[in-house]
């Protein structure tokens, strides 16, 4: 993990080091807080955040905005001028956009704080430009996993405490869900054309021993032909034309699963392992009926890379049209609401109390950002007011750090999901998709989107 932790002040948790600004020099910034539509607990949750934030700084006004990240819309809000002043970016993007001077230079705000030294160097890199300038913070990390619907499993008559291990007991548990409720898919894969179709193909390439990309920077080379690929498509294509286990809805992106899976309408799919929360503010997912498991691990064979699980994470960022005293509100908020609950006891102990009171998930899975010590540490903090319920995450949380976790593809991320969205979309849509061909038709729109990338960094 990352450099050993420092001291750090306890006392500090509203605003770090840095000093309020005083209401003689109000200023006023917009956040991003919950996906459209989030319950009114989450709602009253977060605006209580809002309130404490301003009563510690009175000279700063925080409204808060609805917001939830896909690259297109990020793209579109972006050139509309429209995107609050905080927002967050996938681990992906933010050196990228930082390149392309998409993201406030946040560098000497960050630095006038103590744990701005304790970053796990892999994390903090995700937030830094070529010119070696903090143009993202990090907040949050994961890794994919198998998420499971524990009634539907008992229904069936499976034993929700023990979820599949390898890739064939997902087949047939999923025929088994169908069987006993034909209404449902009993697995599920994101297929919308909004990079999400092309994530998940990644993700599960990855675990039959498969990479869609080698090498880094102008040297990648586009690999998606590569026999994990080839595996994790045949599964598929078996699951929805061979058993017709995958429902009907083939075009579902990361929030629209999330809701289909908390109204009960999917046995299993594979997200990151820290949708819990999302599916708890957005979609009041009913107690009881979540599990996450690890994703199986299974070698395709002759040529295969060892299998891995993917991980990611997520950078809280601040748009380019902010004026430098929205900048260093903008930061202020970032330490208040996303980075103290980690490193300080008050802050922790003040976000675990705030989520338990209106009953949102304290305890969900996450991968340190900062090093492992600080990170027990935070638990520890935490633990009298975790409220998840341990059977949910048990078989992740004993198998996920055994497991191989890798990173996305580095050279032109989203491009390459983009390109593999359609693959995805073929399988899903035509019986008779030839998954080798496919692979290698978008394996030279691949490698033309890292060329592109290189050339434009």
């Amino acid at each position: 993990m990352g450099a050993a932790v420092a001291a750090i002040s306890l006392g500090a948790v509203a605003v770090g080091s840095a000093s309020s600004a005083s209401a003689s020099s109000s200023v006023s910034i917009s956040v991003a807080s919950l996906v459209p539509g989030a319950t009114a607990a989450a709602t009253a949750q977060f605006n209580n955040q809002v309130k404490q934030f301003e009563k510690a700084n009175p000279g700063i006004n925080v409204k808060s905005v609805q917001y939830d990240w896909t690259a297109p819309t990020f793209a579109a809000e972006l050139a509309a001028k429209t995107l609050p002043t905080v927002f967050t970016v996938p681990f992906t993007d933010g050196d990228s956009l930082g390149d392309a001077g998409q993201l406030a230079n946040l560098t000497k705000y960050v630095k006038t704080y103590s744990w701005s030294k304790d970053f796990d160097k892999a994390a903090i890199a995700e937030g830094t430009d070529a010119k070696g300038q903090i143009v993202a913070i990090p907040e949050a990390a994961y890794a994919q996993g198998l998420e499971y619907n524990r009634n539907l499993f008992a229904n069936a008559g499976l034993n929700p405490n023990d979820p599949p291990k390898t890739w064939a007991q997902v087949e047939t548990d999923a025929k088994a869900i169908v069987l006993h409720d034909a209404q449902v898919a009993g697995f599920s894969v994101m297929g919308a054309n909004d990079n999400t179709a092309g994530w998940i193909l990644t993700t599960m390439a990855d675990a039959f021993g498969g990479r869609m990309e080698k090498g880094i920077g102008a040297k990648a080379v586009a690999t998606f032909d590569n026999p994990g690929a080839v595996a994790a498509l045949t599964f598929d294509h078996n699951l929805r034309w061979n058993d017709n286990a995958m429902g009907t809805n083939f075009n579902l992106s990361w929030g629209t699963s999330n809701q289909a899976f908390a109204a009960g309408e999917i046995g299993m799919f594979i997200s990151g392992s820290d949708v819990y929360t999302n599916m708890v503010q957005g979609f009041n997912i009913p107690a009881g009926i979540y599990g996450l498991a690890a994703l199986p691990q299974q070698s395709s064979g002759s040529g295969a890379s060892s299998p891995g699980e993917l991980g990611g994470g997520t950078l809280a960022a601040v748009t380019p049209f902010a004026s430098k005293a929205q900048i260093a509100a903008a930061v202020k908020w970032i330490n208040f609401f996303y980075i103290s609950p980690l490193v300080t006891k008050a802050g922790a102990i003040r976000n675990a109390k705030s989520l338990d009171d209106d009953n949102q998930p304290v305890g969900v899975p996450t991968f340190p950002i900062f090093s492992q010590k600080i990170y027990n540490q935070d638990l520890k903090w935490e633990e009298p007011y975790i409220n998840v319920p341990e059977t949910a995450f048990a078989p992740f949380n004993k198998s996920i750090l055994k497991d191989n976790l890798l990173p996305e593809p580095e050279a032109a991320t989203q491009a390459i999901y983009g390109d593999l969205d359609s693959v995805v979309e073929q399988v899903l849509t035509n019986q008779n998709a030839n998954i080798p061909a496919l692979l290698q038709a978008a394996n030279s729109a691949g490698q033309a989107s890292i060329a592109q990338a290189s050339a434009s960094s």
